[in-house]
């Protein structure tokens, strides 16, 4: 797995397109993945440190986590299968199992900036998109 950090996100209203962009921590390589738009602009709140007033669906996930005891140790980018990528959650939960928890990368990274928590793709991702880039 290889260490990412979110390095854009992109908003665009009029066209309805959306999507962030994760880099290679200490590398070039970057994956971009299209994301909706309530996604993208809960992750831009959050990073930008806005807060609302009630909260949010990737609040809620998160305070539920919490409540039951769990604790989410980082997000896995591990597939992309027709244009799709496919991420997991991991958690402990407070008997000490992990638990591969399937969401989408937007969800995903939308509680990884909530909670800096780390994130990574599969290498095979990434060679992936290198490859439909050409």
């Amino acid at each position: 797995m290889v260490p990412v950090e979110l390095s854009r996100i992109i908003i665009d209203e009029k066209n309805h397109d959306q999507a962030v962009v994760l880099r290679e921590k200490g590398g070039s390589r970057q994956v971009p993945i299209v994301i909706g738009f309530v996604e993208a602009t809960s992750i831009q709140m959050k990073i930008s440190g806005v807060e609302s007033p009630r909260p949010l669906t990737h609040d809620l996930l998160v305070s539920v986590l919490s409540a039951l005891g769990g604790h989410v140790e980082c997000l896995t980018i591990d597939d992309l299968v027709d244009g799709t990528f496919f991420a997991k959650l991991r958690l402990r939960d407070k008997s000490g199992h992990v638990i591969g928890l399937d969401c989408r990368p937007s969800d995903g990274i939308a509680v990884a900036v909530r909670l800096k928590i780390p994130m990574f793709i599969d290498e095979k991702v990434f060679t992936q998109v290198i490859s439909n880039e050409l």
